[in-house]
């Protein structure tokens, strides 16, 4: 079971340690404010009151034991500056961070932070991708070059094997899973079929996956 440390209990930081629980983590969850503690406190395995920025407070939860550290603290530049640097101090392995805008990101990139996340920029473009790709089912961001996209199975592949389609020769892509009705094939064979009204979870770089949804 893996376990995280979610520092800012905020709408963004209070999500995402209910989904890391529903998702079957340890997640401790901690903010400077009482009253958003306990708004978590029965969604999460543990809730504290308490401050990033003091590392005798980060010392004392053993954050150090921890397999991730989120720090969800929002605008507050200097917080997040001297949070991420205590983290780092006590060895915590993997440090994501939400930044406000890209110069909240470039300095915290800088100081150390394996991941730094906009929220609103990356909800933006996911949405902007949806709205204008139609036939787009779903997209997730694996870095800023690669992605997993969801389409529905192109007119030009059905009744076609996926070693027939050839589609990492091709176009660039792996397709890492089918879905058939209410089935799921993930990895499927090379002799599996395309049928009519299957979705295609595919994965690749941005311009092979944009060549995708343009088929």
């Amino acid at each position: 079971m893996k376990s995280y440390l979610v520092i800012g209990l905020g709408l963004f930081g209070a999500e995402v340690a209910r989904k890391l629980c529903e998702q079957g983590c340890e997640v401790l969850a901690m903010d400077v404010r009482s009253d958003l503690v306990q708004q978590v406190a029965n969604d999460v395995t543990h809730a504290v009151v308490g401050d990033g920025q003091d590392k005798d407070v980060l010392r004392a939860l053993d954050a150090g034991s921890f397999d991730c550290a989120i720090i969800a603290i929002g605008d507050d530049l200097a917080a997040s500056v001297l949070t991420i640097m205590n983290l780092k101090e006590l060895n915590v392995p993997y440090v994501v961070c939400k930044a406000h805008d890209e110069t909240h990101r470039r300095v915290l990139e800088k100081l150390g932070a394996d991941r730094v996340v906009i929220p609103e920029c990356e909800y933006a473009a996911r949405l902007a991708r949806s709205l204008v790709s139609h036939n787009v089912l779903e997209y997730i961001e694996l870095s800023r070059d690669y992605g997993i996209l969801e389409v529905p199975a192109p007119k030009s592949w059905v009744g076609k094997t996926i070693l027939e389609l050839n589609v990492r020769a091709k176009l660039g892509i792996n397709i890492i899973a089918v879905e058939s009705g209410k089935t799921t094939n993930v990895s499927p064979s090379a002799n599996y079929c395309i049928l009519e009204g299957d979705r295609m979870v595919v994965l690749g770089d941005n311009l092979a996956l944009k060549a995708v949804q343009n088929l």
